[in-house]
């Protein structure tokens, strides 16, 4: 054996940690995506079409070189991935978000001719195709990290408004804020009527659900059926039950004047909430019958062994175990209703959809945006916000 053969051989400080291939390949299509599709476009109103720009002409050389060294941040930090770099990642993932809305405030200074008071900025390719990117490379973190899912979505919201500042304050050439402000009073409006309508919806839904869900522990028979009634209704699609809807409802509203005081009619309110029950139901039947049928027998068994009562073992032993289940059917439930009450707008219900069809009749994608991103972003607030709770009341939750 040689003297070098009896050295022990050096480690790397980096030996046993694989690149995340994931952020890894993410960095790349972003780099990628920004440095070849357009970045932003300008039309000159409403009516034409934009022309489209590269990275280099809407920011200029100091914004495309800062873009692209957190781009490539993401890349670098991921090929030796550790806790502290992970956290650094996150950091890199907020500054890049917080910084688009300044590319748009350049890009509306370099590219917007002052003399075109109509002139109009929209997001480009790249723009939607980095921030898609950005939000999976978020969750990717927020995994390695352990993080419950409250904190992304405090930080999406904290970047939420940074843009709305910007926006507000220096980006009145962007096209989707000359939308907004057109009709903001409307915009108001759709949104109250999109909140009040999944808020009935799925408290009625979690009433009915709850309710079913007890009788079918008790009645074993009324299982089967109540389930094949529940998938058949989700089997159907939401314009064909709204159709479905139209007719009985009229003929209700016709024969019994005291339905149609009610508002009762085949559009508006009334069929979309009955829609939106049904499609609900489903989800929160099932995860309230496992989320009681999972209690432990053995957990149970000791509460009666104390005396409690059944009354008294349900509402104090079982329901409360089951809890983080059930909110996790409220959670399902209501981000499904979220996205299904948009729907809702082609029978008169209101809501953010009617921006969404009036844009697609109109051909203006920006107004399509202007009633999608709110929706989207209910969504993620409130499978953020119930997830987290429901984290939070597992035993060992959150700590």
């Amino acid at each position: 054996m040689s003297l070098m053969d009896a050295l022990p051989t050096p480690r790397l400080r980096w030996e046993g940690r694989r690149p995340n291939g994931v952020l890894l390949s993410l960095s790349v299509v972003m780099l990628a995506a920004f440095w070849s599709l357009d970045a932003v476009s300008v039309a000159p109103n409403r009516i034409v079409a934009g022309t489209g720009y590269g990275a280099l002409e809407a920011f200029g050389w100091p914004g495309v070189l800062l873009a692209t060294l957190l781009l490539s941040a993401i890349g670098l930090f991921a090929w030796q991935p550790s806790t502290q770099h992970y956290r650094a990642l996150l950091a890199s993932l907020m500054a890049l978000m917080a910084l688009m809305p300044v590319g748009l405030i350049a890009s509306s200074y370099l590219l917007i001719d002052p003399d075109l008071p109509q002139a109009r900025l929209g997001l480009g390719a790249a723009y939607w195709v980095i921030l898609f990117l950005l939000l999976l490379c978020l969750i990717e973190i927020r995994l390695r990290l352990k993080l419950s899912r409250l904190w992304p979505t405090l930080l999406l919201t904290a970047v939420a408004l940074i843009w709305w500042l910007c926006a507000a304050l220096w980006l009145d050439s962007l096209a989707l804020v000359q939308e907004f402000r057109a009709r903001d009073a409307q915009f108001v409006r759709a949104v109250g009527q999109h909140i009040t309508l999944v808020s009935i919806a799925v408290s009625i839904s979690v009433v009915v659900g709850m309710l079913l869900a007890m009788l079918m522990r008790r009645y074993s028979r009324l299982q089967k059926g109540a389930f094949a009634l529940l998938n058949f209704l989700q089997t159907i699609p939401s314009l064909a039950l709204f159709g479905l809807l139209l007719g009985p409802l009229a003929w209700l509203a016709a024969k019994v004047p005291f339905l149609a005081q009610l508002g009762v009619s085949g559009i508006g309110t009334a069929p979309a909430l009955i829609a939106l029950i049904a499609y609900s139901l489903l989800p929160m039947v099932r995860n309230t019958y496992i989320a009681l049928e999972e209690v432990s027998p053995a957990t149970l068994d000791a509460a009666k062994g104390m005396g409690m009562r059944s009354g008294q073992r349900f509402w104090q032993v079982r329901l409360p175990l089951a809890l983080p289940v059930l909110l996790e059917g409220v959670r399902i439930t209501t981000v499904q209703a979220i996205g299904l009450t948009a729907v809702a707008a082609l029978i008169g219900a209101g809501g953010l959809g009617t921006f969404i069809f009036q844009g697609l009749g109109q051909a203006a994608m920006d107004m399509v945006l202007l009633g999608a991103l709110p929706i989207l972003m209910l969504a993620l607030v409130v499978d953020a916000g119930l997830g987290a709770l429901a984290e939070a009341l597992r035993p060992g939750g959150i700590q």
